[in-house]
């Protein structure tokens, strides 16, 4: 619908949210998936990756919830779903800077649910192991790709949390993470 949108920027996610309420008449949901990755030490790294994954992870995460949580409080059923990672939960080396900033965006869907959690807005974050995608793949071509999360899997976890059915769910951390 939208494109080149620059979420780190509160403005335009404020008006990439009215742009989208004044084309469908409201927005009942939110999924949150812009982010990114970066492998590096900290010997060898550089805060520079710090700076970028928070901004990308999670203040993209920030900027779009605020931007669109007018109108989710509006619709009497908002719900938002956040992309984590279970690197998260349990990093590996030259994971900090990732790791760091997932972990980011799951406090903030922790504490976002708790603010919500009584004015018809759930929250919640699904944390994927590897996604087996193009990227991916060329990126680890040793890999067993068979083990990693395909993403039509996590898409079915993101729409069931994003779903009526899950309107008792507020707060979860889901793990996708396959075979991994």
């Amino acid at each position: 619908m939208l494109g080149g949108v620059d979420l780190t920027s509160a403005e335009e996610a404020r008006k990439a949210m009215a742009e989208i309420k004044a084309k469908l008449g409201r927005i009942d949901a939110l999924i949150n998936i812009a982010g990114g990755f970066r492998s590096e030490t900290i010997e060898s790294g550089d805060i520079a990756t710090w700076d970028l994954l928070y901004a990308i992870n999670v203040k993209t995460t920030f900027n779009a919830s605020k931007a669109a949580l007018p109108y989710l409080l509006q619709s009497g059923a908002g719900r938002i779903v956040n992309v984590g990672a279970n690197a998260a939960i349990k990093a590996a080396a030259g994971m900090g800077a990732y790791a760091a900033s997932k972990a980011g965006v799951l406090r903030l869907t922790e504490s976002l649910a708790d603010e919500l959690k009584n004015k018809g807005v759930t929250v919640n974050a699904v944390m994927p192991s590897i996604i087996d995608t193009p990227a991916n793949r060329a990126d680890m071509p040793d890999a067993k790709f068979d083990k990693w999360v395909a993403p039509l899997d996590l898409a079915a976890v993101i729409l069931f949390l994003a779903s009526d059915e899950a309107k008792a769910v507020t707060g979860a951390l889901v793990p996708v993470t396959g075979g991994v």
